[in-house]
């Protein structure tokens, strides 16, 4: 299984000559991400900052393939590419009109409000997995 998640460019993600200002693609991939958490891991950002918690971007390697411009709806996808005892890797990549904008690989780590890495709620790593094995098929 793939998650998807369909982004419309807006004015405020642009430059002067109307395609996406690349660091606003960071605030989607997070978005993406954000939303992943919600969505399929039924572990909000909210609920984390509740429980003094959080996922911070460790790592991030993007490369971009095509500029985005305004008006134009992206599907970004994201893929589990790799679970750690405190940590996950995603892939993410954007498309549109069928050409591929980004691909990004991420890795997060689970960490206190001390920022020290913990190891991951076990229904949290369960849903991972579970995520995981599916999308393998």
């Amino acid at each position: 299984m793939t998650y998807h998640r369909l982004i419309q460019i807006e004015f405020n993600h642009c430059d002067p000559a109307g395609i996406v200002f690349y660091p606003r693609y960071f605030e989607m991939t997070n978005s993406v991400v954000e939303n992943f958490f919600a969505d399929v891991l039924h572990c909000s950002f909210a609920r984390m900052m509740e429980d003094r918690a959080g996922v911070p971007t460790a790592r991030i390697e993007v490369n971009f393939h095509a500029p985005s411009r305004l008006g134009e709806k992206l599907d970004f996808t994201l893929q589990i590419t790799r679970i750690g005892t405190s940590s996950v890797g995603f892939r993410i990549t954007a498309a549109a009109g069928g050409i591929d904008r980004l691909t990004a690989d991420l890795t997060l780590v689970n960490v206190d409000c001390n920022g020290q890495s913990q190891p991951w709620h076990s229904a949290v790593r369960a849903r991972m997995i579970a995520f995981s094995q599916e999308q393998d098929q």
